[in-house]
């Protein structure tokens, strides 16, 4: 059984290349892209997600504020937080 992944980032080049790299793994299958976090929740109430790739800089609703949201849709989903911003 594959892990479901949504992958969340601002930048459409960041959303294709990490959707890329990862659905390179046959355990990995990607279900969907999002450009900002309010986008990412409403994919996450509609598909069976396992873990949420999650960008913290974005237009419309930012990581940080849609982290909350995102777990209550989904108990349990697993949430991996990156941005290119930090050292």
């Amino acid at each position: 059984m594959a892990i479901n992944v949504l992958v969340v980032d601002d930048s459409a080049v960041v959303r294709a290349m990490i959707s890329r790299a990862i659905a390179a793994d046959p355990g990995i299958r990607v279900i969907g892209a999002a450009g900002d976090g309010a986008a990412a929740i409403a994919l996450v109430k509609a598909n069976a997600t396992d873990v949420v790739l999650l960008d913290v800089e974005m237009p419309v609703m930012d990581g940080l504020k849609a982290l909350p949201q995102i777990l209550a849709a989904r108990p349990g989903v697993a949430v991996i937080m990156a941005s290119a911003l930090t050292r």
